[in-house]
């Protein structure tokens, strides 16, 4: 089979049964680009909702660059990987500042603005500029690697190269659908599990599918294993009140809010507890109760959480310690108005 075959097939395949998602209503620079940054690590039925709110609230790229972080975060709460959000409000401004308003067309360009990687920038201009470039996600590769029967490690960023130029191979005459169209396939057909191989356009050029080895590819070296980290999560109650931390502004969760965690390591994790209280805030501290905990699995680790109710010793009341802008008293009934990532909205049940 040719690449006009691959080409054809796809393209009649993906306008016939695409699937109606609102970022693909229109064809704009900055929703294409909004909705890629959204679906990076998140599946698209849980895209679609914040996708809909994010561009009710900042319908423009000059609307997001005036936003308030903060307030961005509120919305971006529960989607993870909030570098995303701020990178959001980054290349906003810049995109503003800088272009005009206008995202650049041109690839080496957008590479420069914070947040886009190749594939986003190739999804950029293939659909909303309609150039001929590749955007190559996971999907991509997982097709392509079955139809030309690659025994390539997707693992390896050097692999990136060749998928590229087999995508470049295959490009016809409308970027656009045919990016859509090879990503559209990957998540709705040629899936990594349980691909439905005889609903697909191109099973008659595919090389897996021919030769029934369709579940060894692609290649993928196993993935390394994730460290976890026994995690305090520290309820520090004050009458009615607890005590909640704005995180730092770089690193895991930067600029959320959460409860004060410590690592636990050794048989006495009230003592690590109540020195870590201590060093970190100057405050005496008794633990009370030791809860129920959570589990939540980050890119690269997982926290094993344990709840830990605590008070301050009467010693410390009314130190000037004790609120400041990044760590404030609240009730329950507030929590909702901060930004807190899933780590510790699983907790919430538990308090």
């Amino acid at each position: 089979m040719n690449n006009q075959y691959f080409y054809k097939n796809l393209i009649g395949w993906y306008i016939k049964v695409q699937r109606q998602l609102p970022w693909r209503e229109s064809f704009e620079p900055y929703t294409v680009w909004l909705s890629e940054i959204m679906l990076q690590q998140t599946q698209v039925i849980t895209v679609i909702d914040y996708f809909n709110r994010f561009v009710k609230a900042y319908p423009t790229v000059e609307a997001l660059s005036q936003a308030n972080e903060d307030d961005v975060f509120k919305l971006w709460e529960g989607l993870g990987y909030y570098s995303r959000a701020r990178n959001l409000i980054r290349c906003a401004k810049i995109v503003v500042e800088e272009y005009e308003g206008q995202f650049p067309n041109d690839y080496k360009t957008l590479l420069k603005l914070p947040g886009i990687g190749p594939y986003t920038a190739g999804a950029i201009l293939s659909i909303a500029y309609n150039q001929s470039i590749p955007a190559v996600d996971g999907n991509v590769m997982r097709v392509i690697s079955r139809y030309r029967g690659l025994d390539v490690n997707i693992s390896d960023t050097k692999s990136r190269v060749v998928f590229e130029k087999e995508v470049m191979s295959l490009i016809g005459g409308s970027p656009r659908d045919f990016n859509q169209g090879i990503m559209e396939l990957g998540a709705t057909v040629c899936t990594p599990k349980q691909s439905k191989c005889e609903q697909c356009p191109v099973n008659e050029g595919c090389q897996a599918f021919k030769s029934n080895t369709v579940d060894q590819y692609p290649v993928k070296l196993k993935k390394i294993k994730k460290k976890t980290m026994n995690m305090a999560a520290i309820i520090l109650e004050e009458q009615d009140k607890m005590m909640i931390v704005k995180r730092p502004n770089s690193g895991l969760m930067a600029n959320l809010w959460g409860f004060p965690v410590v690592e636990t390591t050794s048989s006495t994790p009230e003592r690590e507890i109540e020195d870590y209280i201590h060093e970190a805030y100057g405050l005496e501290i008794d633990v009370l109760k030791i809860e129920e905990g959570a589990r939540h699995i980050f890119t690269h680790l997982i926290w094993d959480m344990t709840l830990y109710r605590c008070v301050i010793k009467a010693s410390n009341k009314g130190s000037k310690i004790i609120e400041y802008p990044e760590n404030l008293w609240v009730g329950k009934e507030a929590f909702n108005e901060y930004a807190f990532p899933t780590a510790f909205r699983k907790l919430f049940p538990l308090i």
